[in-house]
């Protein structure tokens, strides 16, 4: 730590500029690589704390400003413009003295010269450099998958070309039935396409929900007129005569008719830069709990490139954690440490409440409490471990999803909340109220129930 210190210590001192007074200091470089949510959220950070520390240039490969990337879908189904969904207008960058290249992909990290290469030659020096360069989708390796007609489902320019291949065309097949598969499934339906969903799992998100909410989510988006291809593989994708996407044939020897083939079998960490540049890559950027490559500590990473503890994170919760934490770092103020994320998943398809949080399919050890209405399409389950609640999934109602997810991450015994748990934690409150002598209003987290326990599933 003391080595480390120092050499912080002389790097600033290098940079020490001439002055009357001989107490100016030029401003160290920073350099981002990618400028997605993740990245700008952190130098939104830094720049709260530490105005005038950087001069600070970014590099984009997208020609756009900082946008809302979860918002994608609604630009997709039509209730949200590209405007709309931008979270820093260029703008912002100019008022903080940002240079930014748009357009402008990073093809080499000279670590020796500490300079960053674009592919055009543009060439930046850096004394920090931090990279946010996100995820790729994942592209099995169909027959086919080079076919006019065959997209992936990431960016701007992703949405845009759904949007344009709505207008003329009629059959989807979307290959993916996770979180990102079926927003794009929903917004094609909702441009006038026949979608049909193509998931190897016996049901949908399957990573996100169990075996019965899945199930509930299936019988909903079937209401709205998705077809689904489950436990199916797809063999191939055949070629029209025109050289464009004419249909999905399945391993089963099944043909799915598709003008448009959306691939959204998953992401991987886009590592390949940093690993050119000779950092190590398992699953994403090996970073310590500062954020800072395990390689060259000059080199910060954060969002879905990064891997963590050995996880790398692609929701935007962790990613605006791990963001908090660099840029106190960057700023100087050596505060705080990233530990990981307890993370959370709600699907963003107008009118459908879905909520998971924790290890919500339980197992061995484990107790779970449920709720099953499938008249009003309310379906809860909730895991336990021991005294504490450790898993969650919600469909239909979701309104206690937080309050469960500060249980999970808390780790606070529950006994005390067992009879009203499953109700939420209105019902915990009623109950504790019920429960306590006259004059008292104790709080929900130790009050006596005394109605029998309701039984575990």
């Amino acid at each position: 730590m003391g080595m480390c210190w120092k050499r912080a210590v002389d790097e600033v001192r290098e940079f020490l500029g001439p002055s009357s007074n001989g107490s100016a200091m030029k401003k160290l470089q920073l350099v981002m690589i990618g400028n997605g949510m993740a990245g700008v959220r952190t130098l939104e950070e830094l720049l709260k704390t530490a105005p005038d520390l950087y001069d600070i240039t970014v590099f984009g490969a997208e020609p756009h400003p900082n946008y809302n990337r979860i918002m994608l879908s609604p630009v997709l189904a039509g209730e949200q413009t590209i405007d709309e969904i931008v979270l820093n207008p260029l703008h912002w960058y100019a008022r903080h003295g940002i240079t930014l290249h748009l357009g402008k992909a990073v093809v080499r990290i000279d670590r020796a010269r500490r300079v960053v290469v674009a592919a055009d030659g543009t060439e930046a020096h850096y004394d920090r450099l931090l990279i946010a360069t996100g995820s790729t989708p994942f592209v099995p390796p169909l027959p086919g998958r080079e076919l006019e007609g065959v997209i992936s489902y990431r960016d701007i320019a992703d949405t845009e070309a759904m949007i344009d291949a709505a207008r003329t065309h009629r059959h989807a097949v979307v290959i993916g039935g996770g979180v990102l598969g079926l927003e794009a499934a929903n917004g094609l339906r909702q441009r006038g396409m026949s979608v049909t969903v193509v998931h190897l799992a016996a049901w949908l998100m399957d990573r996100q929900l169990d075996r019965t909410a899945g199930g509930l989510l299936a019988r909903t988006l079937g209401e709205r007129g998705l077809s689904f291809a489950l436990v199916s593989q797809t063999a191939e994708l055949l070629a029209s005569p025109q050289g464009r996407v004419r249909a999905v044939r399945l391993q089963d020897g099944r043909e799915l008719p598709a003008d448009l083939v959306v691939m959204a079998a998953g992401i991987r960490p886009n590592t390949a830069l940093a690993e050119a540049a000779g950092l190590l890559c398992q699953r994403g950027i090996v970073v310590t709990d500062t954020l800072q490559s395990v390689t060259d500590a000059r080199i910060y990473a954060v969002g879905e490139c990064a891997a963590h503890r050995g996880v790398a994170y692609g929701l935007v919760a962790p990613l605006y954690e791990q963001g908090q934490v660099c840029a106190t770092h960057l700023a100087e103020h050596g505060l705080g440490r990233y530990t990981g994320s307890q993370v959370s998943t709600k699907l963003k398809v107008t009118g459908i409440d879905l909520f998971s949080a924790g290890d919500f399919m339980g197992g061995e050890g484990c107790e779970e409490l449920l709720l099953n209405d499938l008249r009003s399409g309310v379906y809860k389950k909730l895991v336990l471990r021991g005294n504490r609640l450790v898993g969650a999934c919600l469909y239909g109602d979701t309104h206690d999803g937080p309050w469960y997810l500060d249980l999970i991450r808390s780790g606070r015994p529950v006994a005390a909340l067992r009879d009203g748990l499953i109700f939420g934690q209105a019902a915990c409150e009623s109950l504790a109220a019920l429960a306590a002598p006259a004059g008292n209003t104790p709080a929900t987290s130790t009050f006596t129930p005394r109605r029998p326990a309701l039984q575990g599933a």
